[in-house]
């Protein structure tokens, strides 16, 4: 097969199935692993894919922009999915549970339906620990470097912090969901504390809509097999064969 030939089959590939690892590519295309390393990178230079650790993904499944949306922006999107979400999430929290709430928009609806006051909470999101103040809960908040887009603690004191504790549950919010790419976000620093954090949980929830599965975004920040999800709608199988995934929509 000619080299043109070759990356324009990946490019289908890819547009196919939205994302692949180099394997995957090796064996669909009959080519050794390092001509295929080498197709990606010509066609990421392009601009015809996303190149990321071990494959790539089509140009509409890759979250790459550099200006996030900030909280508010993010607020006003999917709320109904959020909020059916987040209050089976808090059905969950048992009394003497030590619960990370993880920053981001639909953890920040999980706070509005807690009502366990015999359990305590810690966060790295500024808004978060005010509203968990606000309801009268157990709280504290991870110290360290404040990002201003999304109102999350990070840096390495946060991550320093996370290191000591030993959480029952741990609830966290993702940009995206692949089987390969596991979950990601944007952000590298808000990318390691949510690493920690799950290293250092007994049980780790996803918390995510409909819409952020088949997204890759720039970082991965856990395997797909690390944590459970709750959605709103049930996700195509290949997903439930990675996981535990509960689709609160379809109770």
């Amino acid at each position: 097969m000619l080299t043109e030939e070759r990356r324009n089959a990946i490019v289908s590939y890819l547009e196919k199935n939205n994302t692949a690892t180099v394997q995957e590519l090796v064996e669909a295309l009959d080519a050794s692993a390092a001509t295929i390393r080498r197709d990606l990178l010509a066609l990421h230079e392009e601009h015809r894919i996303n190149k990321v650790f071990g494959g790539a993904t089509s140009l509409k499944f890759m979250d790459l922009n550099s200006d996030e949306p900030s909280v508010a922006e993010k607020a006003v999107r999917n709320t109904e999915e959020k909020d059916i979400i987040s209050k089976y999430a808090a059905s969950l929290i048992r009394d003497n549970d030590f619960v990370y709430i993880d920053a981001g928009t639909t953890t920040l609806h999980l706070i509005d339906h807690i009502t366990n006051k015999n359990a305590k909470y810690i966060t790295n999101g500024v808004v978060h620990a005010k509203k968990l103040l606000e309801r009268g809960l157990p709280t504290m908040i991870i110290g360290g470097r404040i990002k201003p887009v999304t109102e999350a603690v990070i840096g390495p004191e946060c991550i320093e912090s996370l290191s000591k504790f030993h959480f029952t549950k741990a609830f966290i919010g993702t940009n995206g969901i692949s089987v390969q790419a596991g979950y990601t976000t944007p952000d590298v620093d808000e990318a390691l504390v949510k690493t920690e954090a799950i290293k250092h949980s007994f049980l780790t929830y996803i918390l995510a809509d409909h819409s952020k599965f088949g997204v890759v975004s720039s970082v991965t920040f856990s395997d797909i097999k690390e944590c459970c999800i709750i959605t709103d709608t049930e996700p195509d199988k290949k997903y439930s064969d990675q996981t535990i995934i509960k689709a609160v929509a379809c109770i």
